[in-house]
Protein backbone atom coordinates (compact mmCIF):
# COMPACT_ATOMS: atom_id res chain seq x y z
CA UNK A 1 0.00 0.00 0.00
CA UNK A 2 1.37 3.38 -1.02
CA UNK A 3 1.49 6.43 1.28
CA UNK A 4 0.03 9.62 -0.25
CA UNK A 5 1.96 12.87 0.31
CA UNK A 6 1.01 16.35 -0.91
CA UNK A 7 3.54 19.06 -1.70
CA UNK A 8 2.75 22.43 -0.12
CA UNK A 9 1.77 23.75 -3.53
CA UNK A 10 -0.58 20.82 -4.18
CA UNK A 11 -2.22 21.32 -0.77
CA UNK A 12 -2.83 24.96 -1.70
CA UNK A 13 -4.27 23.82 -5.04
CA UNK A 14 -6.79 21.54 -3.31
CA UNK A 15 -7.69 24.20 -0.74
CA UNK A 16 -8.62 26.59 -3.58
CA UNK A 17 -11.57 24.38 -4.62
CA UNK A 18 -14.99 24.28 -2.93
CA UNK A 19 -15.48 21.73 -0.17
CA UNK A 20 -17.52 19.36 -2.39
CA UNK A 21 -14.79 19.41 -5.05
CA UNK A 22 -12.07 18.91 -2.42
CA UNK A 23 -13.88 15.84 -1.12
CA UNK A 24 -14.32 14.39 -4.62
CA UNK A 25 -10.65 14.92 -5.48
CA UNK A 26 -9.20 13.60 -2.21
CA UNK A 27 -11.53 10.58 -2.16
CA UNK A 28 -10.54 9.67 -5.71
CA UNK A 29 -6.83 10.11 -4.90
CA UNK A 30 -7.16 7.68 -1.99
CA UNK A 31 -9.17 5.23 -4.08
CA UNK A 32 -6.94 5.30 -7.18
CA UNK A 33 -3.41 5.86 -5.88
CA UNK A 34 -3.00 3.77 -2.72
CA UNK A 35 -2.67 0.54 -4.75
CA UNK A 36 -0.62 0.27 -7.95
CA UNK A 37 -0.37 4.01 -8.73
CA UNK A 38 2.19 3.31 -11.45
CA UNK A 39 -0.12 1.15 -13.57
CA UNK A 40 -1.89 2.85 -16.46
CA UNK A 41 -5.69 2.63 -16.33
CA UNK A 42 -8.60 4.44 -17.90
CA UNK A 43 -8.08 7.40 -15.52
CA UNK A 44 -4.30 7.21 -14.99
CA UNK A 45 -1.60 7.76 -17.55
CA UNK A 46 2.13 8.29 -17.74
CA UNK A 47 3.00 11.72 -19.13
CA UNK A 48 5.66 12.76 -21.56
CA UNK A 49 8.74 14.15 -19.76
CA UNK A 50 7.98 17.49 -18.09
CA UNK A 51 8.96 19.49 -15.00
CA UNK A 52 5.75 18.89 -13.05
CA UNK A 53 5.11 15.16 -12.72
CA UNK A 54 5.48 11.77 -14.32
CA UNK A 55 1.83 10.70 -13.93
CA UNK A 56 -1.67 12.18 -14.32
CA UNK A 57 -4.90 11.07 -12.65
CA UNK A 58 -8.17 12.22 -14.24
CA UNK A 59 -10.96 13.06 -11.77
CA UNK A 60 -13.97 14.46 -13.68
CA UNK A 61 -12.85 17.96 -14.84
CA UNK A 62 -9.80 17.93 -12.57
CA UNK A 63 -6.30 16.61 -13.09
CA UNK A 64 -3.98 15.38 -10.35
CA UNK A 65 -0.29 15.31 -11.24
CA UNK A 66 1.91 12.99 -9.23
CA UNK A 67 5.18 11.07 -8.97
CA UNK A 68 5.65 7.55 -7.65
CA UNK A 69 8.59 6.29 -5.58
CA UNK A 70 8.25 2.51 -5.67
CA UNK A 71 11.15 1.89 -3.27
CA UNK A 72 9.72 4.18 -0.56
CA UNK A 73 6.12 3.15 -1.41
CA UNK A 74 5.04 6.81 -1.67
CA UNK A 75 3.00 8.87 -4.08
CA UNK A 76 3.83 12.58 -4.15
CA UNK A 77 1.00 14.80 -5.40
CA UNK A 78 2.64 17.79 -7.09
CA UNK A 79 -0.33 19.69 -8.54
CA UNK A 80 -4.13 19.60 -8.70
CA UNK A 81 -5.71 21.61 -11.51
CA UNK A 82 -9.04 22.23 -13.17
CA UNK A 83 -9.27 21.38 -16.87
CA UNK A 84 -11.53 23.50 -19.07
CA UNK A 85 -11.32 22.42 -22.69
CA UNK A 86 -7.61 22.30 -23.44
CA UNK A 87 -6.69 24.81 -20.69
CA UNK A 88 -5.41 23.88 -17.25
CA UNK A 89 -6.12 26.25 -14.35
CA UNK A 90 -4.32 26.11 -11.01
CA UNK A 91 -5.89 28.37 -8.36
CA UNK A 92 -7.60 30.35 -11.11
CA UNK A 93 -4.41 30.97 -13.11
CA UNK A 94 -3.32 29.38 -16.40
CA UNK A 95 -1.11 26.35 -15.74
CA UNK A 96 1.50 24.97 -18.15
CA UNK A 97 2.95 21.46 -18.12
Amino acid sequence: MFQIEFTDSASDDVAWFRKREQTLITDRIEEQLTHQPNVETRNRKRLRPNQIAEWELRVADYRVFYNVDVNAQTVEITAVVWKIGSRLLARGEEFQL
